[in-house]
Protein backbone atom coordinates (compact mmCIF):
# COMPACT_ATOMS: atom_id res chain seq x y z
CA UNK A 1 0.00 0.00 0.00
CA UNK A 2 1.27 3.52 -0.73
CA UNK A 3 1.89 5.32 1.73
CA UNK A 4 0.33 8.90 1.97
CA UNK A 5 1.81 12.17 2.91
CA UNK A 6 -0.87 14.47 5.00
CA UNK A 7 -0.77 18.28 4.17
CA UNK A 8 -3.06 20.99 4.23
CA UNK A 9 -4.88 22.78 1.35
CA UNK A 10 -2.21 25.53 1.53
CA UNK A 11 0.89 23.65 1.74
CA UNK A 12 -0.37 21.52 -1.69
CA UNK A 13 -0.75 25.04 -3.13
CA UNK A 14 3.26 26.07 -2.02
CA UNK A 15 4.07 23.21 -3.73
CA UNK A 16 2.51 22.86 -6.79
CA UNK A 17 3.50 27.17 -7.07
CA UNK A 18 6.95 26.29 -6.45
CA UNK A 19 6.79 23.34 -9.14
CA UNK A 20 4.92 26.02 -11.83
CA UNK A 21 7.90 28.39 -10.78
CA UNK A 22 10.73 26.09 -11.98
CA UNK A 23 8.66 24.49 -14.90
CA UNK A 24 7.88 28.02 -16.21
CA UNK A 25 10.91 30.03 -15.02
CA UNK A 26 13.62 28.37 -13.68
CA UNK A 27 14.13 25.79 -16.11
CA UNK A 28 13.73 27.89 -19.31
CA UNK A 29 16.15 30.22 -17.59
CA UNK A 30 18.50 27.75 -17.04
CA UNK A 31 18.57 26.17 -20.79
CA UNK A 32 19.34 30.14 -21.82
CA UNK A 33 21.77 30.33 -19.67
CA UNK A 34 23.41 27.05 -20.85
CA UNK A 35 22.66 27.81 -24.56
CA UNK A 36 24.58 31.54 -23.63
CA UNK A 37 27.66 29.46 -21.60
CA UNK A 38 28.17 27.32 -24.96
CA UNK A 39 28.34 30.15 -27.15
CA UNK A 40 31.50 31.05 -24.92
CA UNK A 41 33.87 28.81 -26.36
CA UNK A 42 35.90 25.73 -24.65
CA UNK A 43 33.16 23.52 -22.35
CA UNK A 44 36.17 21.89 -20.44
CA UNK A 45 36.93 25.27 -18.82
CA UNK A 46 33.80 27.11 -18.81
CA UNK A 47 32.39 27.78 -15.36
CA UNK A 48 29.51 28.86 -16.43
CA UNK A 49 28.85 26.50 -18.28
CA UNK A 50 29.72 23.70 -15.52
CA UNK A 51 27.10 26.19 -13.18
CA UNK A 52 24.52 26.16 -15.38
CA UNK A 53 24.48 22.26 -16.07
CA UNK A 54 24.85 21.70 -12.02
CA UNK A 55 21.41 23.98 -11.67
CA UNK A 56 19.62 21.93 -14.49
CA UNK A 57 20.53 18.76 -12.43
CA UNK A 58 19.09 20.19 -9.57
CA UNK A 59 16.01 21.77 -10.59
CA UNK A 60 15.41 18.30 -12.65
CA UNK A 61 15.87 16.45 -9.41
CA UNK A 62 13.34 19.29 -7.34
CA UNK A 63 11.08 18.71 -10.21
CA UNK A 64 10.84 15.17 -10.07
CA UNK A 65 10.41 15.46 -6.10
CA UNK A 66 7.35 18.17 -6.34
CA UNK A 67 5.58 15.92 -8.86
CA UNK A 68 6.22 12.59 -6.47
CA UNK A 69 5.40 14.54 -3.32
CA UNK A 70 2.23 15.93 -4.91
CA UNK A 71 1.21 12.35 -6.37
CA UNK A 72 1.28 11.02 -2.07
CA UNK A 73 -0.41 13.94 -0.85
CA UNK A 74 -4.04 13.71 1.29
CA UNK A 75 -5.13 16.97 1.74
CA UNK A 76 -6.62 17.78 5.28
CA UNK A 77 -8.44 20.38 5.41
CA UNK A 78 -8.01 21.82 9.28
CA UNK A 79 -11.12 24.03 8.36
CA UNK A 80 -13.48 20.92 7.76
CA UNK A 81 -11.91 19.44 11.92
CA UNK A 82 -13.34 19.93 15.11
CA UNK A 83 -13.13 18.26 18.57
CA UNK A 84 -11.06 18.12 21.47
CA UNK A 85 -8.25 15.61 20.38
CA UNK A 86 -5.19 16.67 18.78
CA UNK A 87 -5.24 15.41 15.51
CA UNK A 88 -3.16 16.56 11.65
CA UNK A 89 -4.31 20.27 11.52
CA UNK A 90 -4.93 21.22 14.79
CA UNK A 91 -3.80 24.58 16.36
CA UNK A 92 -2.73 23.57 20.43
CA UNK A 93 -2.31 25.86 22.54
CA UNK A 94 0.76 24.32 25.36
CA UNK A 95 1.87 25.21 28.96
CA UNK A 96 5.17 24.64 29.35
CA UNK A 97 6.05 22.51 32.28
CA UNK A 98 9.17 24.44 33.19
CA UNK A 99 8.84 27.64 32.55
CA UNK A 100 5.10 28.21 32.40
CA UNK A 101 4.99 29.73 29.44
CA UNK A 102 2.67 29.00 27.33
CA UNK A 103 3.16 28.22 23.21
CA UNK A 104 0.84 27.72 19.99
CA UNK A 105 1.77 25.39 17.48
CA UNK A 106 -0.51 23.75 14.37
CA UNK A 107 0.18 20.53 13.10
CA UNK A 108 1.34 20.31 10.01
CA UNK A 109 2.90 17.89 6.85
CA UNK A 110 6.67 17.65 6.41
CA UNK A 111 6.71 20.54 3.52
CA UNK A 112 4.82 22.75 5.30
CA UNK A 113 6.38 23.13 8.64
CA UNK A 114 8.34 26.02 9.73
CA UNK A 115 8.70 26.01 13.93
CA UNK A 116 9.63 30.16 13.71
CA UNK A 117 5.60 30.54 12.33
CA UNK A 118 4.63 27.73 14.77
CA UNK A 119 3.97 24.89 12.25
CA UNK A 120 5.69 21.64 13.36
CA UNK A 121 6.06 18.32 11.38
CA UNK A 122 3.36 15.62 12.22
CA UNK A 123 6.60 13.35 12.02
CA UNK A 124 8.08 15.79 14.82
CA UNK A 125 8.53 14.25 18.16
CA UNK A 126 6.24 16.98 19.90
CA UNK A 127 3.54 16.63 17.19
CA UNK A 128 3.82 12.78 17.72
CA UNK A 129 3.54 13.17 21.47
CA UNK A 130 0.70 15.61 21.23
CA UNK A 131 -2.00 13.23 18.38
CA UNK A 132 -4.54 11.49 20.06
CA UNK A 133 -4.11 13.79 23.31
CA UNK A 134 -7.37 16.30 24.65
CA UNK A 135 -6.89 19.21 26.95
CA UNK A 136 -5.58 18.91 30.31
CA UNK A 137 -3.56 16.05 28.74
CA UNK A 138 0.16 16.30 30.08
CA UNK A 139 3.18 15.02 27.35
CA UNK A 140 6.46 14.08 27.69
CA UNK A 141 8.89 14.03 24.88
CA UNK A 142 12.27 13.70 24.22
CA UNK A 143 13.67 17.22 22.13
CA UNK A 144 17.31 17.90 21.46
CA UNK A 145 17.71 19.94 24.56
CA UNK A 146 16.50 16.68 26.40
CA UNK A 147 13.07 15.80 28.27
CA UNK A 148 10.42 18.73 27.95
CA UNK A 149 6.70 18.08 29.24
CA UNK A 150 3.89 20.62 28.27
CA UNK A 151 0.05 20.94 29.18
CA UNK A 152 -2.54 21.10 26.51
CA UNK A 153 -4.54 24.19 27.01
CA UNK A 154 -6.61 23.93 24.27
CA UNK A 155 -7.05 22.24 20.82
CA UNK A 156 -8.49 24.61 17.69
CA UNK A 157 -9.12 23.67 14.17
CA UNK A 158 -9.57 26.45 11.18
CA UNK A 159 -7.39 29.24 12.28
CA UNK A 160 -6.17 30.37 8.45
CA UNK A 161 -3.39 27.90 8.65
CA UNK A 162 -5.68 25.27 6.32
Amino acid sequence: MVQRIPITPAGRETLRLELRHIREIDRPQNVADIEEARAHGDLKENAEYHAAKDRQGYLDARMKQLVSRLALVEVIDPNSLSGDRVVFGATVTLEDGDSGEEKIYTIVGEDESDAKKGLISVTSPLARALIGKEIDDTVKFKAPGGMREYEIIDVAFGDGNG
